[in-house]
């Protein structure tokens, strides 16, 4: 099928598209290269340069007229959203509204949307299931719940289908040390570079880290299955900020001896996310152990 991915030449945008060509579809891609590299990209990919908000977008998706859509681009940080909420909304509201009157002007079947685990706030038990309440705590969480409310809206209104895809923290080769789940590539680039590294308070903050190429095959299963749902795509497990350097320190053969900051006001304590509904809707499964994830990832960053 034809598949346009916006975010394409990101993170994990970029695994996608290589995940979508491998298994036999036809890819638009679609990148402002704000933070997406070309270079993440094969040659062979045509990458448009195009903002999700401009009304550009639109045109070119009634001109290609993809089944689905696959939404990853995003303005992701939650400090960024913080001082600057008016541009987060821009991306992250506006953005997807455009989005999704792209698919509908389109005629697309679908649209495979991200959300983030932020909407949860601090959430009531651990690891967090798929009916837990939304508690957004930052405007960067607000867009996000409100793009999963618009959603809802375009399937009632005109028919069109979605799936919602909630990632942990997800790590892997390519990934930058921007952002708010880049820590292991951080931790990477410091250790492989003999820099110090910190980590925040006691390090006794967790987070749930999901390999990024378990976490594409969420999409590509999502193309066919989860219509009208919300998986949260992660292992249910949970890795404190100073177990996390241990390993990486491990694998990249450095001391692990990291500094430490006070802790970040906002900063949640701990996350991680149930992934037995996406076991159910989407027949998805987690399959990559952290530490054969940080290997390869540590190697990806070696070679470089």
């Amino acid at each position: 099928m034809r598949i346009l991915v916006t975010g394409a030449a990101g993170f994990i945008g970029s695994h996608l598209v290589d995940r979508l060509l491998g298994d036999g579809h036809e890819v638009v891609a679609v990148d402002n290269l704000v933070s997406g590299n070309r270079a993440n990209l094969a040659d062979s990919v045509e990458l448009h340069d195009l903002d999700v908000a401009d009304p550009a977008f639109k045109a070119l998706a009634v001109k290609v007229e993809p089944e689905v859509i696959c939404h990853l681009a995003a303005q992701v940080s939650v400090r960024v959203s913080v001082a600057d909420p008016l541009r987060d909304a821009h991306t992250n509201v506006l953005g997807t509204v455009n989005v999704l009157e792209a698919a509908r002007a389109a005629g697309a079947r679908k649209t495979v949307y991200t959300s983030s685990c932020a909407v949860y706030g601090v959430p009531d038990a651990l690891p967090v299931g798929g009916d837990a309440p939304l508690r957004p705590r930052s405007p960067y969480a607000a867009s996000k719940t409100t793009g999963e409310t618009y959603l809802g809206a375009y399937r009632d209104l005109h028919g069109l289908d979605f799936t919602t895809i909630v990632p942990g923290n997800v790590y892997g080769p390519r990934q930058t040390p921007e952002g708010e789940a880049g820590v292991v590539s951080i931790f990477t680039a410091a250790l492989l570079k003999g820099e110090p590294t910190i980590v925040f308070g006691d390090g006794g903050n967790t987070r749930d880290y999901v390999y990024v190429l378990d976490v594409v095959d969420a999409y590509a299963r999502a193309l066919e299955s989860g219509s009208g749902g919300r998986f949260n795509i992660g292992t249910g497990v949970q890795t404190s900020d100073r177990a996390l350097h241990t390993l990486v320190a491990r694998v990249a053969g450095a001391a692990d001896e990291p500094g430490s900051a006070p802790f970040r006001l906002g900063d949640l304590p701990a996350m991680a996310l149930d992934p037995a509904p996406a076991l159910a809707g989407l027949g998805w499964r987690p399959t990559t152990a952290l530490e054969d994830g940080l290997e390869a990832t540590v190697e990806w960053a070696r070679s470089r």
